[in-house]
């Protein structure tokens, strides 16, 4: 049994940020958020191929990216909550196996 690429990618968001924030190290945030998004690419490509799998790459990547602007208006953790529930959704329906 495979962990679902969904619950990596939003342990990946929300503990990187978690992990950045408690250690104040924002390398470890990053070490941690790589991780978890690398395993979900990897876990969405086995089920379902290599685009889907470059999908979620983009989308987890735009998460983490847009995640800083977005904290700049509702809070950090509102727009960690907020970007990890859109990865969530997409990273569900990208690694649905087809037919």
């Amino acid at each position: 049994m495979s962990i679902p690429s969904s619950l990596l990618a939003s342990a990946g968001l929300i503990g990187g940020f978690a992990v950045a924030r408690a250690t104040k190290h924002r390398h470890w945030g990053g070490v941690v958020a790589a991780g978890a998004g690398l395993g979900a690419m990897e876990a969405c490509r086995r089920r379902t191929g290599v685009a889907p799998a470059l999908a979620l790459g983009a989308t987890y990547a735009a998460a983490l990216t847009g995640s800083h602007p977005l904290a700049k208006k509702i809070g950090a953790w509102p727009s960690v909550f907020a970007v990890t529930g859109a990865t969530a959704v997409a990273a569900h329906l990208l690694a649905k196996r087809r037919g």
